[in-house]
Parts: C-alpha cells; sequence; structure tokens
C-alpha cells in the first residue's frame, strides 16, 4: 500500500512538471531582452529606419522670456545719452539772471536770455541796460564772443566780463524778439472800416414818377 501512495504522489509530481513546463517556456521566449544602448540601430526590412520617438512636451525646451536681454541698437542708442554735466558745458540756466560787469568790474547790466541758433551754438546775450527795477530797460543783443567766461573757486557761480560799457550799450539798437515785431506789425495796421456788414440792410426802393394828367 506505501508503495502504491509513493507511485501515484511521484506519478502527480511529473505530471504537473511537465504541465507547467512549456507555460515558462513560452513567457521565456515571449519577453524580449532589455533593449542595449550600444548595439546598432535595427533596420526595418525594405532599408528603413523607425523613427525616434519624440520627447513628451513637458521636457521640450522653452525660449528665453522677452525683455532678458536688450537688443543691440537699443544699447547703442542708450549710451548717446548725457548723465552729468561735464567741465566744459554750461546750462542756459546759469547764465539767465547773472549780471554782465565792465573791465572796471562795474555791472553794466544782467542777461536776460540767450539766443541760439537752429544747428546749435549760441550767438548772442540778450543784456537788460538801462533803466530801475526793470522799468525802462532796454535789451540789447551782444555777441555772444564779446563775453568772457570764468568760473569762481570751488563753486559752480560764473563770472561773465564785457569789453562793453554802459553808454555802448545804451547807444546800441534794441532788441526785439519774433513775438514783439509781429505784435507791433499787427498794432500798426488800419483797421479797414469801409465794408459794413449786409445783415438788416435793405437796398431803398428808386421812386416812381407821377402820372401826368
Amino acid at each position: 500500500m506505501t508503495k502504491k501512495l509513493v507511485s501515484s504522489v511521484a506519478a502527480g509530481a511529473l505530471l504537473v512538471g511537465v504541465t507547467f513546463a512549456p507555460t515558462s517556456f513560452a513567457q521565456q521566449t515571449t519577453t524580449p531582452p532589455p533593449a542595449d544602448p550600444a548595439a546598432p540601430t535595427q533596420v526595418q526590412p525594405g532599408g528603413t529606419t523607425p523613427p525616434a520617438t519624440e520627447p513628451p512636451a513637458d521636457q521640450a525646451q522653452t525660449p528665453p522670456p522677452a525683455g532678458t536681454e536688450a537688443p543691440a541698437d537699443t544699447a547703442a542708442a542708450e549710451s548717446d545719452y548725457l548723465t552729468q554735466q561735464a567741465d566744459d558745458q554750461i546750462a542756459t540756466s546759469t547764465y539767465v539772471g547773472q549780471s554782465v560787469y565792465n573791465a572796471a568790474d562795474e555791472s553794466i547790466g544782467e542777461i536776460n536770455d540767450l539766443i541760439i541758433k537752429k544747428d546749435g551754438g549760441v550767438e548772442a546775450a540778450v543784456i537788460g541796460v538801462g533803466g530801475f527795477l526793470g522799468i525802462g530797460e532796454k535789451n540789447v543783443a551782444v555777441p555772444f564772443d564779446r563775453i568772457e567766461i570764468s568760473e569762481q573757486a570751488d563753486t559752480a557761480a560764473l563770472k561773465l566780463t564785457t569789453t562793453e560799457t554802459a553808454d555802448t550799450l545804451k547807444a546800441a539798437p534794441e532788441f526785439k524778439t519774433k513775438s514783439q515785431m509781429m505784435a507791433e506789425r499787427n498794432a500798426a495796421q488800419p483797421v479797414d472800416t469801409s465794408t459794413t456788414s449786409s445783415t438788416g440792410t435793405t437796398p431803398a426802393t428808386p421812386t416812381e414818377p407821377a402820372p401826368q394828367q
């Protein structure tokens, strides 16, 4: 009895081994081995190479945000702007209101304005002479090359001197701006009163002669 039981168990074990062996062999043959990076690319029949897979959208390279780098022409344009006043540069606001002195260090007037050319450069300095507290004052445009400019030590103040005198400036012709000349021309034009408006006027009707009896 014991021999029969052992024989039955052995036969069952052999049957199980025969049943699962083909399944295990099939799994081993259907699963391809992992791809070797160093292995050459397989060529499909017909000489075509399988297309490469594209990376996911989130891994694609994105361009840098706009405005991170300034264009070359913008950087060149910004370099043309002045950022500070140089030693050989003077602001026009420094001139206006400054007194002008003669050779005897006497004040003969003060600068009221500067006349500048359209293409650059100062043409003349308008000096107010005569009068008292601005009343009766006359403007004289003195050529700018007749005015000498000197800076005060350790300050930004200027001292303006000229070879002109108070008498020469008082005898010089008065300077007038364009707006002053236009105002004078408009004031000098006579008003034409010969033309009357036809609104509200009725032409006179000729009288008819009386009938003869």
